[in-house]
């Protein structure tokens, strides 16, 4: 499990000095490697052993970085994406995890002075893209261990732990991926730093005369990223939206358990597009494709984690009825003892606040879980047991429900190993060492918010429930707030922020004879359609009816004229309510399902 000698050492302290042509990005942190040069004009790059003279007509600018994220060419310029703080937030197998805390993005585009003044105005708007990328949230990186693979993975690596660590590391949570090409193309490995977006939690605790430490782990799959409403379900390669790897790291004794569970969308061809209303309709396309994604999407499933149980939480009726009853029926086809499926219609059984009711779901997946183990290693890092499949939860946002019930799983599991160990006997529970509940109970709180964040905007809901074990009348107030929360950033600004994940990424690849075309031709009601425009006239409008009806006393005609003011109001309504889509924050750089 330790890193290798022979893996090339990644720099964990840099110099960036900005001269007026160029970048140099020199290692401070005690290696003796050679210094990156990077051009401001074309982005090309390339090593070099001394830091180029100063003089009083170039002087540069010097700050420090801690590592190089990756370069994005756009329309006339590149623009080259760094580190420039970061926090200590715990080890993953002995060795220090850091959470990025600021990114800053240097442009390269000199060459854009030059560029006709349409492309200098695309240029312009990709650049603001890039802007809201600086703010992504959850970003964790290493500088001496693959995070991107479980501690059962890892331990399987064998002989490819001697490779660089963007080499060895899974490229579906490597967040970064995309905008590594350049410098991988350059061979710069001791640059090349796999970022994952996710989550790190950890926490001790005393059993007794026993310290227990535990990690909670999130990895968000890159290949079907995006917001909340503006991608669902599966594509067609059988990839789904909001797919996260959770994996629960216990330490005891010099013993190791790890266990995996995953969450992602449901595996069908379903959209929910914003249209103003709280709950879009769920649309479900290309039905014919479905028994080839779904088929896709398990047997990925299988090659990387062994036998998978879906676990189903949609509500039985209604439109997710509708949509979980696909989900079965196209489930059927594959079902088998190495993939099983199981509906459990988690509002119906737990309601809002009776979620202890969810040990009625675990007694269904009990021989499941106990069957499929986990990964252990003793004093000696020897494999004692191997994690043979996982289980696979989903809710339609994979975030609130899905976080209840993954937590309820994870608790079961450490009890499961606590008792192995010997460290619990037969009926000892979490429960009975307070300290040791509240912190587990924090932590997959904690980790319910991260990846709720990340995806909807908000912390998750139903979070006092897995933060304190029980539903509380302040949580209640917060699931509101944080619900209206989401409606305002799923309809008014997600669009945005879809199209910066979409950029970098490299789900969009910027052309100029295209997003020249696209420009030209975004006219019509969707160039002038303004929310905020459409509101202020409906409130203007009910104003000046409220006024005149208070003036009809000194003038019947008032009557008249605050009926024409309303009529205007309810008019305009009407109008944004059969336009909802219009009017909302939608994605620029639309892209049709694959």
């Amino acid at each position: 499990m330790e890193k290798s000698n022979h893996e090339p050492k990644l720099y964990s302290k840099m110099r960036l000095w900005e001269f007026p042509d160029q970048y140099v990005i020199e290692p401070s942190d005690g290696s003796s490697g050679s210094r990156l040069a990077i051009s401001r004009t074309d982005a090309s790059m390339n090593l070099i052993d001394e830091i180029p003279q100063c003089s009083s007509l170039r002087v540069p600018k010097i700050k420090k970085i801690f590592g190089i994220v990756g370069m994005l060419k756009l329309v006339a310029g590149s623009y080259l994406i760094v580190i420039t703080e970061r926090e200590c937030v715990g080890s993953y197998i002995g060795h220090p995890i850091y959470k990025v805390t600021s990114l800053k993005v240097l442009p390269c585009d000199h060459s854009l002075k030059n560029s006709p003044l349409e492309q200098k105005k695309m240029e312009a708007e990709f650049y603001s893209l890039l802007n809201v990328a600086e703010k992504t949230h959850g970003l964790y990186f290493s500088y001496d261990v693959n995070i991107t693979m479980s501690a059962q993975r890892l331990y399987d690596l064998g002989e490819s732990k001697m490779l660089p660590l963007w080499r060895q590391a899974d490229p579906r949570f490597i967040w970064n991926n995309y905008i590594m090409e350049a410098l991988i193309d350059s061979k710069l490995d001791p640059f090349l730093l796999p970022v994952v977006q996710g989550s790190f939690n950890n926490f001790q605790a005393a059993i007794g005369k026993d310290i227990i430490d535990i990690t909670l782990i999130a990895r968000r799959c890159n290949r079907r990223t995006g917001t909340r409403l503006w991608r669902r379900g599966a594509d067609s390669d059988g990839y789904v939206a909001n797919f996260v790897e959770s994996e629960q790291i216990m330490q005891i004794n010099g013993f190791t358990a790890s266990s995996v569970q995953i969450r992602g969308s449901i595996p069908l061809l379903w959209d929910q597009i914003v249209d103003l209303t709280y709950k879009p309709k769920f649309e479900l396309v290309r039905q014919e494709e479905v028994p080839r994604v779904i088929e896709r999407h398990f047997t990925d499933l299988r090659k990387k984690y062994g036998n998978v149980i879906a676990i189903d939480l949609v509500n039985k009726h209604g439109a997710e009825g509708r949509l979980s009853e696909k989900f079965n029926g196209a489930m059927q086809h594959i079902a088998s003892d190495e993939v099983k499926y199981l509906h459990f219609d988690f509002h119906h059984v737990c309601g809002h606040v009776h979620f202890e009711n969810l040990s009625i779901l675990y007694d269904q997946i009990e021989t499941f879980i106990t069957k499929n183990r986990y990964f252990l290693l003793n004093e000696k890092g020897e494999k004692l047991e191997a994690q043979l499949g996982v289980v696979r939860t989903n809710c339609i946002d994979c975030l609130d429900r899905t976080n209840v019930s993954q937590s309820m799983v994870g608790r079961k599991l450490l009890e499961f190993q606590l008792r192995r160990l010997g460290v619990f006997n037969a009926e000892e529970t979490i429960s009975t060492h307070p300290n040791l509940d509240e912190n587990f109970k924090v932590l997959w709180a904690n980790h319910g918010d991260d990846i709720s964040t990340q995806y909807s905007g908000t912390p998750a809901l139903k979070g006092d429930f897995v933060r304190f074990g029980k539903r509380t009348f302040q949580g209640i107030l917060t699931d509101g707030y944080n619900a209206m929360m989401r409606y305002y950033l799923n309809n008014f600004r997600d669009g945005t922020k879809q199209d910066a994940i979409d950029l970098v990424q490299g789900h969009y690849i910027v052309s100029v004879a295209r997003d020249s075309l696209k420009a030209s031709q975004r006219a019509g009601l969707q160039a002038v359609a303004s929310f905020p425009l459409a509101f202020g006239l409906i409130i203007t409008g009910l104003f000046f009816t409220l006024l005149s009806l208070r003036r009809v006393r000194e003038d019947p005609w008032n009557l008249l004229f605050s009926m024409v003011w309303a009529g205007i109001s309810m008019g305009i309504a009407a109008f944004v309510k059969a336009n909802g889509r219009v009017f909302c924050n939608r994605p620029r750089l639309h892209q049709p399902r694959r």
